[in-house]
């Protein structure tokens, strides 16, 4: 049975987003992979274009609200939050969850200047968080084997 990843950011337009494309791609036969934000928003149209750069096609994820998932009774294994400490505080504790996990992405969303330069900075995010899950993956699949 697949683990059970929730990955959790504000409004679910940017990050959560990415680590749920990533994880699923890198780790499916381990890990079903989710995401949902505590405000969600619209899908930044910069991260649907810097995934679609590397061959991954976000544009018809819709976002999802994380106390939707919450009232569901959804169990996860994981539940990961990708934004800053403040915000990831207010997300709720699901029942029976086995880790909750915090990594700290900076928000695209909250970079300024031209066209280029959003895109610059939203492919640093989006390349940080493809190397945490693949490290992520590395350890965790290594740890289940042993």
């Amino acid at each position: 049975m697949k683990n059970r990843v929730l990955f959790v950011c504000i409004h679910n337009s940017a990050r959560s987003q990415m680590a749920e494309a990533f994880l699923n791609q890198i780790c499916p036969d381990e890990f079903e992979a989710h995401s949902a934000g505590l405000e969600p928003g619209k899908l930044n149209p910069m991260v649907v274009e810097a995934m679609q750069e590397i061959g991954l096609d976000i544009s018809g994820n819709q976002t999802k609200a994380v106390f939707d998932y919450f009232k569901s009774g959804k169990i996860f294994t994981y539940v990961i939050t990708v934004c800053d400490e403040a915000s990831a505080e207010r997300c709720p504790i699901f029942p029976a969850i086995t880790k909750r996990l915090h990594w700290s992405f900076p928000d695209p969303s909250s970079v300024t200047g031209t066209h280029e330069e959003k895109l610059v900075k939203t492919r640093e995010v989006r390349d940080s968080i493809k190397r945490k899950i693949e490290q992520w993956c590395e350890e965790t699949c290594s740890a289940a084997a042993a």
